[in-house]
Order: structure tokens, then sequence, then C-alpha cells
């Protein structure tokens, strides 16, 4: 195999990935990801014991053990740009060799797991409840630097979304990746579950307008109004599609789960934010120690 150069993958000189700061034996096999560097916190104190502790510009990281699980909390920042940072590093930690720089014969799947905040699409996801994310459905052209393809139902899907919203003349090439069977399972019972659109920014993208114009005034009704099937867009934010679409492609187990906090359809906001946001950690902490392995 072939060595990969100095430039291409930056390591330390404590041997720890670049901007993650961390070496391969200081992340678990479940990963969550957190926007916010102060909610690494607000999960890891609910481990049984903290083993680890890291901080490098905004990522934030806490490795420990709730009950006999080892579990890592990772701020990613806000937006796919920091995810395409993030799950290439973590890919790197557990699939590259550090010591000759080349890719592992015997590849590793980790899970993948973002507890984040949202905003509902539809007035029946009231703010304060939880969705689960089938797809991730990106309109911020990450994916699209990277070869990908499509399974059938992926594309049926993303046609008749790009036909439905007309975004494909507007903004670029939108792109769908489901997430991991494996862990949606663990979601039903109390989550919401539909498709989560992933924007590039958080004013214009998702059509909010304060002093600028938006180019397209009804992107926000049409994806409430989308229909394929029995799947509908539950929600948007800016993490979910880029998660999905790079953690397939590189062989993890990805999931989105997040707490609404705000619902455009009915113009509503989270009297309480973050008491949603500890709900769900402590939702998903009851879940991780029981179910995922």
């Amino acid at each position: 195999m072939s060595r990969i150069a100095e430039s291409e993958l930056i390591i330390n000189d404590r041997g720890a990935v670049y901007h993650l700061d961390l070496r391969p034996a200081e992340i678990a096999g479940t990963v969550i990801t957190v926007g916010d560097p102060d909610r690494v916190k607000e999960i890891s104190k609910y481990f049984d014991r903290i083993e680890i502790q890291r901080q490098h510009r905004e990522f934030v990281s806490h490795t420990g053990y709730v009950g006999k699980k080892r579990l890592t909390v990772l701020s990613s920042g806000i937006g796919p740009d920091n995810i395409d940072i993030v799950v290439n590093e973590l890919d790197a930690l557990v699939n590259i060799d550090f010591e000759t720089r080349e890719i592992k014969k015997q590849l590793k799947s980790i899970n993948i797991i973002r507890l984040g905040t949202s905003g509902s699409l539809q007035g029946d996801i009231p703010v304060d409840s939880f969705v689960a994310a089938t797809h991730g459905l990106g309109v911020d052209n990450l994916l699209n630097f990277y070869r990908h393809e499509q399974n059938d139902e992926e594309k049926q899907l993303l046609h008749s979304f790009v036909t439905h919203t007309q975004v494909q003349s507007q903004i670029g090439n939108p792109y769908i990746t489901s997430g991991a069977a494996s862990l949606i399972k663990h979601f039903v019972k109390d989550f919401h579950q539909g498709i989560t659109v992933t924007c590039p920014g958080f004013y214009g993208p998702q059509g909010r307008v304060l002093r600028l114009g938006v180019r397209n005034p009804d992107f926000v009704n049409r994806l409430t109004d989308f229909r394929f099937g029995n799947h509908r867009i539950t929600n948007f934010e800016m993490e979910t599609s880029a998660i999905y679409g790079l953690g397939k492609l590189l062989g993890h187990h990805c999931l989105a789960v997040n707490a609404i906090v705000a619902n455009r359809v009915v113009k509503e906001f989270s009297k309480d934010g973050k008491a949603a946001v500890e709900n769900l950690i402590k939702k998903f902490l009851e879940i991780f120690e029981r179910d995922i392995e």
C-alpha cells in the first residue's frame, strides 16, 4: 500500500491527528458528536469514569465509561465543513497506521452518532420533541467533492426531491444517504423519524430573512410539503448529511438524533432548549447502555 504523505495526514508531535488532537487509543468504538464544545461536559458528567480529556480549537473530546461501555464525546463545531474534518480524522484514527502512514489491511467500523438541536419542518413535530434521521439529505455540496454512488431508493428519493423543490438549478447538486439501520432501530419509541435536510448555513440557507433577501423564498414550504411514499422531511440543521454521507463511504455506522428547539411551521421556539437537550442526552445514554454495541 502507498504511504500517505505528511501534507495529507498531519500528525502532531505527540502522535495525534492534527485537528482533533487524538491518538488512536484515545477514542471508543462509539463516538458522539455535538456541535457545541460546552455540550461535551454536559454528556460526560453522566460518565462513571472519564479517562481522557483533550481540546484543540473547537474540538473538545472526553472518553470514558458508562457502566462497562466505553464512549467518546466530541464537539465538531457547526457546519458540514467541520464534519469533513471530524469524520475523516476519526476514520484515520481507526483505519490508518500512524507509524507506517499506510491504510490498514483490516478495516474497522465505528458508530458515529450526532446528538444535536434542530428545527422542525412539520406542524405535528413540536418543540422539545426528538427526531431520529432515517436519511441525511444535503444541500451543502460537501459529498460532491468525493466519489459516491446512491442506491436505487436514494436515487428515486433524490429525483423526487429535486423535481419538487427545483433546488438543483439554484444551489448545486443535492445528495442523500440513509442512516445505519442497526442504530435507527433503537430510536423508535419517543422519537419521530424522517429525513433530515442539512443546510450550509443558518440564515439564508434555512430561509431566514434579516436584511438580505433569499433566492428561493418558498424553499422551507417546499421542504415541508415534500412526500415520497412514506417518507417526509421532518427537520433541518447543519451536520447530518455530511456525517451520513462520509460515514457510509468509509464504512461506519451513523445516526443523528436531534432535540427540536424550533418549529418553522408554527413559528415557535422552545422556552427551555437546554432542558430539551438534557432530556435527549439522558434518553440517549439509557439506550446506549442497554442496546448499542
